[in-house]
């Protein structure tokens, strides 16, 4: 099993509705792929964390990365990973406001998980 974090930036502004059917289409899919994770979305940027078996993880990802919604998507880890960090999560989502406290959502979201992916989503909190 991996995990695969990756940070894009939206071409255009995103409206709530949009967000919510990318990420209705993930809870239908991801649940038949075995994948789980976690998106956050800051109105300009997402973040996202996805698991589970390497071939349904790679082929996730790819498919987003031909997305043109978005550019400058930038893979920031792959690893191997023995258990889940987010394994309840079909997929989590938490939008910030703007000027709302990123860095303490991305504290809540991840306490749980691995050092590394706190150390993710807090580096991502300061941007």
């Amino acid at each position: 099993m991996i995990q695969l974090s990756y940070i894009s930036t939206a071409r255009q502004p995103v409206e709530p509705d949009l967000v919510e059917r990318i990420l209705a289409a993930s809870r239908r899919n991801n649940p038949r792929a075995g994948l789980t994770g976690l998106l956050l979305f800051n109105g300009r940027r997402f973040l996202q964390v996805i698991e589970g078996e390497a071939e349904a993880v790679r082929a996730t990802y790819q498919r987003i990365a031909a997305d043109p919604r978005h550019f400058a998507m930038v893979r920031l880890g792959e690893r191997e990973i023995e258990s889940r960090d987010f394994g309840d999560w079909d997929m989590a989502y938490r939008e910030i406001a703007e000027g709302g406290d990123l860095a303490a959502l991305a504290e809540k979201m991840t306490g749980s998980a691995s050092a590394t992916v706190r150390a993710l989503f807090t580096s991502y909190a300061a941007i």
